[in-house]
């Protein structure tokens, strides 16, 4: 395969993304990887590239308190320098601070996980079930009511199965 950029060189960096669901491919050779910033990553370890994300902490400003996971007694800055929570607590501990980081991370910060390919349209979720009595109150809204007894129904029927 060619680097999508240049068009000359066989690509040997490949850099897949997904944000918000949506998923992107890079596919460069090692000097457009590297004009792009992708050099480094090879010889990296996976905390050094985590504790990256957190961006530069010695330059945040300094609390006189410092505030200590009260399960593990890890703090947010043992967290930006090793990439990795100390246990699950921290996340409820530090959730102010991580949110930002995670938003960037993951693009979003509710886990929605992955639906299988030959899973039906319908996928028994609660979000799928917000959604449609989302969509049944603006048809009765509309006036829209065979519309809505269909939506009605499917409510219904996700409803009963997730009992």
């Amino acid at each position: 395969m060619l680097c999508e950029k240049c068009g000359e060189s066989l690509a040997t960096t490949h850099i897949r993304s997904v944000i918000n669901g949506k998923v992107t491919e890079k596919h460069l050779c090692s000097h457009c990887a590297a004009n792009e910033g992708y050099s480094d990553i090879k010889g990296s370890n996976l905390s050094q590239m985590l504790s990256s994300m957190f961006g530069d902490t010695a330059s945040a400003p300094k609390n006189t308190q410092v505030t200590r996971c009260g399960c593990c007694g890890s703090t947010f800055s043992d967290i930006a320098k090793s990439g990795k929570c100390g246990c699950s607590e921290c996340y409820t501990t530090f959730y102010e601070q991580l949110l930002p980081y995670l938003k960037r991370v993951h693009g979003s910060t509710k886990h929605i996980g992955k639906i299988p390919s030959r899973a039906s349209v319908t996928e028994k979720t609660d979000d799928n079930i917000d959604e449609l009595r989302a969509l049944l109150s603006r048809l009765v809204g509309e006036e829209k009511y065979e519309q809505a007894a269909v939506v009605r129904d499917k409510i219904k029927e996700l409803e009963g199965d997730t009992l």
